[in-house]
């Protein structure tokens, strides 16, 4: 147990012998490669549509902000669904949905139907990451902390592979070179939908047909996450809790172009910095939050390294290109550690405020917490924060920190409360008939 807990061997050693074991180790094959797919569109897409489509900026403002929407409906319909079918094959659905989505929209040119598809990618992107989620607590049971450690690392290295790959395309530019990238993309889809094949379906508490005696397709009787209003409060509370995302994506790199004397070529500087730090640390990070009551303690330290964060980022603008660059560099720093908090608490914690005979659609629900607010985020860091100049950062820094003790406090209180419930009593074993006295 010590071995395991100081990280058995290192991350290498790791991802070899999986929490799950080999439908664990396909599954997180698999989630590299896909998000290697997923870098390589990131990197290409809005010049995708900018050059060879030819959308203009309204339009393709309209165009992220549809895909946006249609993405916090993925997380709540994926949980829906995996209360009434197999994890396993809804998530092959998803990746062939994307693959077919991706691969019509090489060939479509009206915007509407452009709008349509790409807003059908990130359903189905949203939703097989939440159907990835609960299939990592079936197969990882109380070790899923460490399986989401190990996640993360390969996802975000498979990130950074299809990123670094893009590169190529876009050095030579033409419309073959964008849509070879696109299909690309596609085909880390196919690849994926077979490698999820191979698994099997993992057994577990939210999920209609594996519960015997249960009629198939029956839905949990009085469990609905949208009727408990405790979970809802954890659920809205995750929302600034994800913020780290665009403060890194979008905050770090505007702040930097327009408010300081930093360099631009700095800019690159955050993406290398997040990769490796969460490739590097996400394992140990992990390894200190082991269960919910930990995981609790982690989001008070979100919200100071959050409000850290901030703090850097108000003082960039009033030293020069050194200080700048200096200040920005911590912040990614910051923002980075606060991510690798955030991905730990607000997992566990959404798992263990969940009651277990309807995690899947509670878990869908808990996914709309980063949908939501890769949606809105950049709206308020660009419309509020940076407005208002340095003193938005702090007020920002400070209104994190203060929800993240509201976040804990609250969350402390229902773990209390689950645990003072009574566990329900086995149902007796049918007695067997007495004989009548002769």
């Amino acid at each position: 147990m010590r071995t395991a807990r100081q990280g058995d061997g290192g991350l290498l050693a790791q991802l070899r012998r999986p929490p799950g074991g080999r439908d664990a180790r396909i599954m997180l094959l698999t989630q590299a490669l896909d998000r290697a797919g997923t870098g390589v569109w990131a990197a290409s897409s809005v010049l995708y549509f900018t050059f060879v489509v030819g959308l203009d900026a309204g339009q393709l403002g309209l165009l992220l902000g549809a895909a946006g929407v249609a993405g916090i409906a993925g997380s709540p319909l994926a949980g829906h669904l995996a209360d009434r079918f197999q994890v396993r094959t809804l998530l092959i659905g998803c990746h062939l949905l994307r693959l077919g989505a991706l691969c019509v929209l090489l060939v479509v040119t009206d915007f509407g139907l452009l709008m349509l598809l790409f807003a059908v990618t990130h359903l189905g992107d949203r939703a097989a990451k939440t159907l990835e989620m609960l299939f990592a607590t079936r197969v990882a049971g109380e070790r899923r902390s460490t399986y989401q450690a190990l996640s993360r690392s390969s996802a975000n290295a498979g990130y950074a592979l299809g990123a670094g790959l893009a590169v190529i395309g876009l050095a030579v530019g033409t419309r073959g070179a964008y849509q070879v990238l696109i299909l690309a993309n596609a085909l880390s889809f196919l690849v994926a939908a077979a490698l999820v094949w191979r698994t099997q379906e993992p057994h577990g508490r939210g999920l209609v047909v594996a519960r015997p005696g249960a009629e198939e397709g029956a839905p949990v009787a009085g469990l609905s996450p949208w009727r408990d209003r405790g979970y809802l409060r954890f659920v809205l509370l995750d929302i600034p809790m994800n913020l780290d995302d665009s403060i890194l994506g979008v905050g770090v790199p505007l702040w930097l172009v327009g408010h300081t004397a930093a360099p631009h070529a700095l800019i690159p500087a955050f993406l290398v910095i997040n990769t490796v730090l969460v490739v590097a640390l996400q394992l140990r990070v992990s390894a200190r939050v082991r269960d919910a009551r930990q995981a609790t303690g982690a989001v008070g330290l979100y919200g100071l390294t959050t409000l850290a964060c901030c703090l850097f980022l108000a003082t960039a603008p009033a030293g020069g290109a050194w200080a700048a660059s200096a200040a920005l560099l911590a912040a990614a720093v910051l923002a980075t550690a606060a991510e690798l908090m955030r991905s730990v608490s607000s997992w566990e914690l959404a798992v263990s405020l969940a009651p277990q005979e309807a995690r899947a659609s509670y878990l869908g629900v808990a996914g709309m917490a980063q949908s939501v607010q890769k949606s809105a985020g950049p709206l308020l860091l660009t419309g509020a924060v940076m407005a208002a100049g340095p003193a938005g950062w702090l007020a920002l820094g400070a209104g994190v920190a203060g929800l993240s003790l509201v976040q804990r406090r609250s969350a402390q209180r229902r773990l209390a409360r689950l645990s003072a419930e009574p566990a329900p009593a086995p149902s007796p074993a049918p007695s067997e008939p007495v004989a009548p006295p002769a």
